[in-house]
């Protein structure tokens, strides 16, 4: 699939190194979440995928979903995530007994589900296009309008869930 991504004609040479450099440096940065034995520095190497994810945006021309990115998941979900952390009481510092003595179980159930992921997508959209305006630019119109109308239910859902989370995790570190 990246193959075929960068051996597309209408993408041009240096989109496809900056391509490169960012995939690289984003599953770096995922290996890095999973090995870490700190929680803080697990968590700030997720900021370095999560930015890589809107640089990536940021190539394929669609800055709004770009910005959203970095605002929605690097800003507010970071922060959740790194008060979650200070306020559960975490110990800080490198932890010994993070992984599960079961953890070979997760490598195929993983596998078997990036399967059934890539061949759903593969069946569901096949060699659809995104609809680009003739300059190449993709609408940011179009997405704020499916954002804001079919999609706003469950958007207002998430920040239900992480209010939620928020506020149990205050709960669960407040001292009686």
């Amino acid at each position: 699939m990246i193959g075929m991504l960068l051996a597309a004609s209408d993408i041009n040479v240096p989109q496809n190194i900056g391509f490169g450099i960012i995939a690289a440096m984003m599953i770096v940065g995922a290996f890095r979440v999973v090995t870490s034995n700190n929680v803080v520095h697990a968590a700030l190497w997720l900021v370095v995928v999560l930015a890589g994810v809107a640089a990536q945006y940021i190539l394929a021309a669609a800055e709004f979903v770009a910005v959203s990115q970095v605002l929605v998941y690097v800003g507010a979900v970071m922060v959740l995530f790194l008060f979650g952390i200070m306020l559960t009481r975490a110990q800080i510092g490198a932890e010994s007994n993070l992984n599960n003595r079961n953890w070979a179980v997760g490598i195929p159930v993983a596998l078997a589900l990036l399967g059934l992921l890539t061949w759903g997508i593969l069946d569901a959209y096949g060699d659809d296009k995104v609809p680009q305006r003739d300059d190449g630019s993709f609408p940011a119109r179009d997405i704020a309008d499916n954002v804001l109308s079919d999609y706003l239910v469950p958007f207002l859902a998430l920040s239900f869930i992480l209010l939620a989370a928020a506020i149990g995790a205050i709960v669960l570190a407040r001292k009686d």
